[in-house]
């Protein structure tokens, strides 16, 4: 568990948060950036991790080596595109047979670039549409056996800016945003077995094509708490949503220093 996270919860009236030991989690796009925080997040709580990766094979590696020697055996990695659907079931299939079961899946992997109306490509359109809301489908559909087997849970990384628009942004935008209905669909369809809730971060890491510092400056302008976010604390709402939350489903928590509130 985040030390911050526990420090939290022992110095609160609530009751202690249930421990993911003993429990397999699915991480996809887990390599790094916020992904691997949450990997890691829910390793440190007990869970063995299933950490997917598609072009980042060093990164995963260096994660599962470094998992695997806080606790041996806990942490495995899995190459797949999650745009070919049709390779989905397989994924899960890979995971099951590494530890039997399934209790946990993330979908945090994503593409991000902007697409300036008139611009568009259909191209565009199938990666960014396809990574960030077909492929939360249907790979959550293929996980659905076994994690109502478990009563498990899936948490659904989304974006603050599903809710607000971001200029030139606007297939990104729209696929969060279905992504977003996405989670509250299959919460009121998989309960009470299946818990389905979502976190939408906010500036936690700038993108990697840079940003100019003006950009960045507005950005922070627009956020009441002055600063960026990190990815542990998305990795602190995801763990919450899996541990502490037993009668939380169907919601979209914002983690993002209260910028969704009004820009």
């Amino acid at each position: 568990m985040l030390p911050l996270y526990r420090e939290l919860m022992e110095g609160s009236s609530m009751s202690s948060p249930n421990s993911l030991e003993g429990k397999v989690a699915l991480i996809t796009g887990a390599a790094r950036r916020i992904g691997a925080a949450i990997a890691s997040s829910v390793h440190r709580d007990g869970a063995d991790v299933a950490i997917h990766y598609r072009g980042s094979a060093d990164e995963a590696a260096a994660l599962a080596q470094q998992l695997n020697a806080e606790r041996p055996d806990s942490a495995a990695i899995f190459k797949a595109d999650l745009v070919d659907i049709a390779s989905l079931p397989g994924l899960i299939a890979e995971v099951v047979d590494w530890r039997s079961k399934l209790d946990v899946l993330v979908n945090n992997a994503s593409s991000f670039y902007s697409t300036p109306p008139g611009d568009i490509t259909e191209a565009q359109w199938d990666d960014l549409v396809g990574i960030n809301l077909k492929a939360p489908l249907f790979l959550s559909q293929a996980a659905l056996p076994e994690l109502r087997k478990t009563r498990g849970a899936i948490v659904n990384i989304v974006d603050v800016h599903a809710q607000r628009p971001l200029r030139n942004h606007t297939v990104y935008g729209s696929a969060k945003a279905g992504l977003a209905m996405l989670t509250r669909s299959l919460a009121k369809d998989l309960a009470p077995e299946v818990r389905v809730n979502g976190v939408s971060p906010g500036a936690i890491l700038w993108p990697e094509d840079e940003l100019s510092k003006a950009a960045k400056e507005s950005i922070l302008m627009q956020i009441p708490l002055e600063r960026t976010g990190t990815p542990d604390d998305v990795a602190a709402c995801v763990l919450y949503l899996l541990c502490a939350a037993p009668y939380v489903t169907g919601q979209i928590i914002a983690v993002d220093g209260g910028r969704s509130i009004g820009w």
